[in-house]
C-alpha cells in the first residue's frame, strides 16, 4: 500500500478501541495478534479484543521469561513473546508442491492452501516496532531480492500492519541501540500509542497508508492535542530510558572481521549447546531446507520447505562433510552474519533489538555481551 497524505494524529478512547476492530473485520481482515497462551504471550487468531493479554506484564532475562499480573489493565503492557510475526509470513512448515503418479506419467499440483493463504486478508494488530523493522528486514529477503519468494509476497500483500508503540521493554530489549524503537518507524497502516493517565485510557492513533487513515475516520474519534502528544512522548521517553541492555554498534562489522580469531569465540562454545533456540525465536532469520516426502507406494510425493538453522550440522554440510563442526564456528558464523556480513548483502544490520536470542537462550548468552567482551579484546594492549 502506498504512502500518501493522511488527517492529523487522533485520540480513540479504550471504550471505542472494539469499534476500531470491528471497523478491521468489516473490511474482510481475519485478525491476528497476541494472547497468553502456555505461561507466554504468542501469537495467534483473536475472536475479541479481550483476547489481548491485558493487564498482563512479563519479566525477562538471560535464559528467563516470565508472566505476571500488573496492576493496570493496559492492553500491551509487556515486551515480546517467544514467537513473531515472521511464522504468518514465513511459516515454520509450508508445503510447495506434490506430485501424483499417473499411467502415462506424473502430474505436479501446487498446495491448495498456497491459493488460500494468498487470498486470505489478514491484520497484524498489535505490532511492536522491533517487529515492524523485522518485517521489513524480511521484505528485503523476499519481497525486494533477486527472486522474489511467491509464497511470502502473497501474504504479505494481504497483511494490514496496526503497530502500537513500546511503553514496556523487557530486560533484555536494546531496540534504542539498533534505531528500531520504542516508538514505530515506517512501514505500517496503523500505528497506535496507548496512554492511560488523568485524562483516561486512550490511544494516540497515526494513519500510515490510505485504509489505515480511514479506518481511524470510521471509528469515534477526535482530534489529538499537544497533551496527548507530550503523554505520547512521555511513553517513548520512559521506555527508552529503561531499556534491559545496550549494543554499541560503532564499526561493527569491521570489528567483527578483525575478532574472528579472538579467543572469546571459545569461551561462548564451551556455554553454546548448538540447540538452534536463538534463530527459531529471531523475527529476521530466513534460512530454510526443503525435503521431499513420499508414501510407501512412491505414488504420492511431497516437497516441503521448512526453517533451517546454522546452528545445525546439516546446515553447512558439503560433499565429504560439514563446514562447520565445532560449536564455535558455528556460533561465530551467526553472530558475524547477524551483526556484521548481513551488511554486505543488504545493506542493514539483521538484529532489530528485540532481545529474543538472549531470553530464549537456555544458557543465558547474552549477545550484547559478547560483542562488549570483543570490543574489550581489541583494544590494543589488551591481554588476550
Amino acid at each position: 500500500m502506498g504512502d500518501a497524505v493522511h488527517p492529523r494524529p487522533a485520540v480513540i478512547s479504550r471504550a471505542d478501541l472494539p469499534a476500531l476492530v470491528d471497523a478491521i473485520r468489516a473490511q474482510g481482515y481475519a485478525l491476528l495478534g497476541p494472547t497468553v497462551r502456555d505461561g507466554t504471550i504468542q501469537l495467534g487468531e483473536l475472536g475479541a479484543l479481550e483476547d489481548l493479554p491485558i493487564g498482563w506484564g512479563d519479566e525477562q532475562s538471560p535464559g528467563s521469561y516470565r508472566l505476571h499480573r500488573r496492576g493496570h489493565a493496559r492492553l500491551f503492557g509487556w515486551a515480546v513473546g517467544p514467537g513473531s510475526w515472521k511464522q504468518m509470513l514465513f511459516p515454520s512448515r509450508e508445503r510447495m508442491w506434490s506430485a501424483d503418479r499417473t499411467d502415462d506419467g506424473f502430474v505436479i499440483r501446487t498446495d491448495d492452501t498456497d491459493a488460500a493463504q494468498a487470498a486470505r486478508k489478514v491484520a497484524f494488530f498489535g505490532v511492536r516496532p522491533c517487529e515492524l523493522a523485522a518485517i521489513a528486514v524480511q521484505d528485503r529477503v523476499f519481497v525486494h531480492g533477486a527472486v522474489p519468494d511467491r509464497s511470502y509476497s502473497a501474504r504479505r500483500e494481504r497483511a494490514l500492519v496496526v503497530a502500537v508503540d513500546c511503553g514496556e521493554p523487557s530486560g533484555t530489549c536494546f531496540c534504542v541501540s539498533m534505531g528500531t524503537g520504542p516508538s514505530t518507524g515506517p512501514g505500517y497502516d496503523l500505528a497506535l500509542t496507548e496512554l492511560d493517565d488523568e485524562r483516561g485510557h486512550r490511544f494516540l492513533a497515526r494513519g500510515g497508508t490510505d485504509i489505515g487513515a480511514q479506518l481511524v475516520r470510521g471509528v469515534p474519534h477526535r482530534d489529538a492535542d499537544a497533551r496527548d502528544h507530550a503523554a505520547a512522548d512521555a511513553v517513548i521517553a520512559s521506555a527508552t530510558a529503561r531499556m534491559g541492555r545496550q549494543l554499541d554498534t560503532t564499526d561493527l562489522p569491521a570489528l567483527l572481521e578483525r575478532t574472528l580469531e579472538s579467543p572469546r569465540w571459545d569461551d561462548v562454545a564451551q556455554r553454546c549447546l548448538t540447540c538452534a533456540n536463538c534463530t527459531l525465536v529471531c523475527p529476521t532469520c530466513f534460512c530454510s531446507d526443503w525435503v521431499e516426502v513420499a508414501d510407501l507406494s512412491g505414488d504420492h510425493v511431497e516437497r516441503w520447505r521448512r526453517w533451517a538453522s546454522c546452528f545445525t550440522l546439516a546446515f553447512s554440510t558439503v560433499h565429504g562433510g560439514t563446514v562447520r563442526a565445532s560449536a564455535r564456528s558455528r556460533y561465530r558464523q551467526w553472530l558475524t552474519h547477524k551483526l556484521g556480513t548481513w551488511w554486505d548483502q543488504f545493506g542493514t544490520s539483521g538484529c532489530v533489538g528485540c532481545g529474543r536470542c538472549i531470553t530464549w537462550c537456555p544458557v543465558g548468552i547474552d549477545l550484547t555481551e559478547e560483542v562488549r567482551a570483543l570490543r574489550e579484546l581489541d583494544r590494543p594492549g589488551a591481554a588476550p
